[in-house]
């Protein structure tokens, strides 16, 4: 295993110094995935993007952690399943959904829907066949939601790999939602 530095302000690269800067502004700490990432800023750089991005996105906070946890859930990755349990959380997402999808139980149909089109996406990388696509939207979904889920993958995508790659140490915050696959 290869280890990876958990930067701070002090040993972090010169350009990823305001970037941490920001994670801590914006979370109040530095996550490990950030203090992870910093070694590349350019990735931090684009991760903090697209987060944003997400963030700005069409979905409602169910929706996003429906498609977040989703990702997550289907990588298996020890920590952003739980990061996100506890952001779940933070943005009064129902427990209930959070559990279904911690634990691969039904979802409400819409939500249920936004879940399946989601591992279609991740399993089949996008290849997605018209009647797939047709169902999600047929659900209440519009085409901008279909490409904002590749938007959310791809988020998911960088997070995901680094912390299997790196094996990510969960924040002290988190860690009362530890998660491992069944």
């Amino acid at each position: 295993m290869t280890d990876f530095t958990l930067h701070t302000q002090d040993s972090a690269p010169q350009e990823a110094k305001s970037l941490l800067q920001a994670s801590e502004k914006s979370f109040g700490m530095i996550p490990n995935l950030h203090a992870v990432m910093a070694e590349a800023p350019g990735l931090l750089e684009g991760y903090q993007a697209l987060h944003r991005l997400v963030l700005e996105s069409s979905f409602d906070n169910e929706e996003k952690t429906v498609v977040w946890q989703t990702v997550n859930v289907e990588h298996e990755c020890h920590y952003c399943v739980p990061a996100h349990t506890g952001i779940a959380h933070s943005m009064k997402v129902d427990e209930s959904i959070t559990e279904a999808l911690r634990n691969k139980t039904e979802l409400p149909a819409k939500l249920e829907a936004l879940r399946e089109f989601t591992l279609e996406v991740v399993r089949n990388r996008g290849n997605v066949d018209d009647a797939k696509v047709s169902a999600f939207l047929d659900a209440g979904f519009t085409k901008r939601q279909v490409l904002e889920v590749i938007l959310v993958v791809s988020q998911k995508v960088m997070s995901n790999y680094v912390n299997h790659l790196a094996e990510t140490p969960i924040d002290e915050p988190f860690k009362k939602f530890e998660w491992s696959p069944k």
